[in-house]
């Protein structure tokens, strides 16, 4: 994967750790749903969490910006720290392969379908093996989701 600077950064970097990944937008109504993941991410990641952030286009074009803009409003807006990619696609003929992965049937056959809107977000186990998936609703302060990372972070 490219990260946000467009410097090659490979997944198995995380690997064995326990990773919410989500695919975010600047310009949408759930944008401030990077504040809490924020907040999620320093209160677990010297547990062996991880967030990786997706940014995307594919919903009501919510995300126009360069990968040098997305990275200036997450860090000057919310104080983003955790790993931010380059954008991607996360549904169509294009849809990027780890997003295929993670939303196919024979890959993901517990919680398979398209990616519905910005800020979806997948945990996955420290073994690589998707757990959950969470719709944009579902907020990063949520008991929910708060339960779902700490059990997963429990489990070795």
């Amino acid at each position: 994967m490219k990260d946000i600077d467009g410097k090659d950064r490979p997944l198995s970097e995380f690997a064995g750790k326990v990773l919410l990944i989500v695919n975010v937008a600047s310009k949408c109504g759930f944008t401030p749903q990077y504040k809490n993941l924020q907040a999620l991410y320093t209160r677990h990641k010297e547990r062996g969490f991880e967030i990786l952030g997706f940014p995307a286009n594919d919903f009501g074009r919510q995300e126009p910006g360069t990968e040098a803009e997305i990275k200036s409003f997450c860090t000057t807006n919310y104080g983003v720290s955790f790993p931010m990619f380059s954008k991607i696609t996360v549904k169509g003929k294009d849809i990027h392969p780890l997003y295929a992965f993670l939303t196919e049937k024979e890959s993901n056959p517990q919680f398979p379908g398209k990616i519905t809107w910005n800020f979806n977000k997948f945990l996955i186990g420290r073994d690589g093996k998707i757990l959950k998936r969470f719709d944009s609703k579902v907020k990063p302060e949520s008991p929910e989701l708060e339960q779902a990372i700490e059990g997963a972070l429990a489990s070795k």
